[in-house]
């Protein structure tokens, strides 16, 4: 069977959305997340879940809403993650509208699926690149919550539709480093195309990445030295990050600013002159005027960050007459996975730091 030939419903999961709207599984509030339905089942694949991979932005303001709250942040997170599965059959964090991926053994294959997905087997290890933004998932139990690495361990079950892609793990990285990898995997891959683009006007030499040495950031800035930029250079407000980000030879320099703060990051980032691309990766608000005050009339500005105001960033460039292209980060392009774990297997110091800080 193919994609085509399976029902719009099934296809992309209506059929468990329970709210009175019709929307798809993303946008509803709640979904229906029970492991067997009569219909539907042959359309899906379940999932035994182990691992899941919290987006930055919705386990940051878990922390914060922990912090303010509890001395227990571990507490504070689990309670809220399962608080928020239970209300919304999904890790759909109200307040950030972001979700995450997860990491499990396949228990079900549906015999109607597309024919790519019937070559799963029970018992197969996978990642899914899709958001548990939409992912139906039931939780049994909290096993542990890790704060370094935004994951999660538990036993639970979850649903991947047919429109769903998912990934097998490498042999050559440790699974939580390659889970925390495949959690962004949109992001280097797009970059890469962004910095070879030929079109008159867009020519990238000079890139700047605002939240340069967290995940996206890291893998970002390598995807742009790889393809070609002549200046590659971040923003990162975090001491600890910032070292480690300058170790690695990606940045030609790492400057020490807030993204908040857009009027400070211009004068040190801009010095030599604004950028071609601008690319944010900052997992935290207020951070769009930073980029589009960066970016040269013409130039490009990639936001890819749960965090970002779509209207702040539109009414903010239109304030300060800016004619530039704004993208959205999506967090899907075809054979971004095999790119981003390629990308990090062959750059010897950005896999060791990623070992360091995901194992």
């Amino acid at each position: 069977m193919t994609a085509e030939s399976i029902p719009l419903h099934f296809r992309y999961g209506l059929h468990r959305v329970l709210d009175e709207v019709r929307v798809l599984p993303q946008a509803a509030w709640s979904v229906d997340s029970s492991p067997n339905r009569s219909d539907g089942h042959d359309y899906e694949i379940s999932i035994d879940v182990e691992r899941l991979n919290i987006d930055a932005a919705s386990f940051r303001q878990m922390e914060e809403v922990a912090r303010s709250s509890s001395s227990d942040i571990e507490q504070g997170v689990r309670t809220q993650i399962l608080d928020t599965v239970e209300k919304r059959g999904k890790m759909h964090n109200p307040v950030t509208g972001s979700g995450g991926m997860l990491l499990g053994r396949v228990r079900h294959v549906g015999s109607k699926l597309s024919a790519h997905h019937r070559t799963l087997q029970p018992g197969d290890r996978i990642a899914t690149l899709v958001s548990l933004s939409l992912t139906p998932l039931q939780i049994e139990q909290v096993l542990r919550v890790n704060l370094h690495a935004h994951q999660v361990s538990i036993v639970g079950t979850a649903i991947l539709f047919d429109s769903g892609c998912y990934a097998r793990l490498p042999a050559n990285l440790p699974e939580s480093v390659a889970l925390s990898a495949l959690d962004v995997a949109g992001a280097a891959p797009q970059v890469t195309r962004l910095c070879q683009d030929t079109r008159p006007g867009k020519r990238v030499r000079r890139v700047l990445v605002l939240g340069a040495c967290g995940k996206s950031g890291l893998l970002v800035g390598a995807a742009a030295k790889q393809a070609g930029a002549e200046v590659v250079v971040g923003v990162e407000s975090y001491p600890t990050a910032l070292a480690e980000g300058s170790a690695l030879g990606i940045y030609d320099h790492i400057w020490p600013a807030d993204a908040a703060d857009a009027l400070s990051v211009a004068d040190v980032a801009c010095r030599d002159g604004e950028f071609d691309l601008v690319v944010s990766c900052v997992s935290a608000p207020r951070a769009e005027m930073a980029a589009i005050l960066c970016c040269r009339q013409g130039g490009t500005v990639y936001y890819f960050s749960m965090a970002t105001s779509f209207t702040a960033a539109a009414l903010g460039a239109e304030g300060i007459s800016r004619d530039i292209d704004m993208l959205i980060g999506n967090g899907y392009c075809i054979g971004h996975a095999d790119e981003t774990l390629a990308l990090i297997s062959n750059h010897t110091p950005l896999r060791e730091l990623f070992i360091r800080r995901y194992s």
